[in-house]
């Protein structure tokens, strides 16, 4: 499984990345202790059962990405993953190809620095275009914005509610949950930063579920219902 997402890129045909229609491609933004990953497995079985039993009968297996694209950057770089991860996680800078003078005061950054951020990009831009994947995170709802087939989605939930999730599902103490969730949330909005140039609001999603309040299944249900309503995904319900 490692490769799998290096395998199906390089074997994913000319017509599929030229398609009229890039997509279908759902993005989800997740606030720490907000549990993405598990929405979208159940989301990757529900729509690979539903392209099946469709009219067209197009067995279409829909997955679930996340740290798979920092590991298909890092393999296209021949890099370490760690050393593409580190790049993330530095202090944000301006793009190396927005300078437009030699004296700019900006913080820039180096040519190798921005190959990984480019990168990384592309990597994402190329899953979504390809189309069947939810990608988890990694900025994808700011880089594939323009993809007409696509939902973005963000999941966030009152600071004082992840910090109490966080130490139910660990040994954390109040004080060590609180310091990690805000550090994973600082860690998730520079890597936005990087690759989006600045950080993302609620108006660059097209859901937004408070998760203290709302159930996967809700959740989920709520996503298809949608993708349906906007046919992102064929309503054989509405067929005669």
């Amino acid at each position: 499984m490692k490769n799998f997402l290096s395998n199906f890129l390089l074997g994913a045909t000319s017509q599929q990345k030229k398609t009229k229609y890039p997509g279908p491609v759902i993005m989800i933004s997740r606030e720490c202790g907000c549990s993405a990953k598990r929405i979208a497995i159940k989301l990757s079985k529900i729509l690979s059962g539903y392209s099946y039993h469709s009219e067209t009968k197009t067995d279409v297996e829909w997955r679930w990405v996340s740290k798979e694209i920092i590991e298909e950057a890092a393999q296209e770089l021949e890099m370490d993953p760690g050393r593409v991860k580190n790049v993330f996680l530095s202090e944000a800078k301006m793009n190396l190809h927005e300078v437009t003078t030699a004296f700019s005061t900006e913080k820039v950054y180096d040519a190798e620095d921005q190959q990984v951020i480019d990168t990384v990009r592309n990597v994402i831009l190329r899953i979504a275009e390809v189309g069947n994947f939810i990608i988890v995170g990694r900025a994808a709802g700011s880089i594939a914005r323009d993809i007409s087939h696509k939902l973005s989605i963000k999941l966030q939930a009152p600071l004082d509610w992840r910090i109490n999730r966080i130490m139910q599902i660990s040994n954390m103490s109040k004080d060590e949950a609180q310091e990690y969730v805000l550090e994973i949330d600082r860690q998730r909005d520079l890597f936005v930063e990087h690759v989006n140039g600045q950080k993302m609001n609620n108006n660059d999603f097209d859901l937004i579920f408070n998760y203290a309040t709302m159930q996967d299944d809700y959740i989920v249900d709520a996503i298809i219902n949608i993708m349906k309503n906007k046919g992102i995904i064929i309503n054989n319900e509405n067929e005669s």
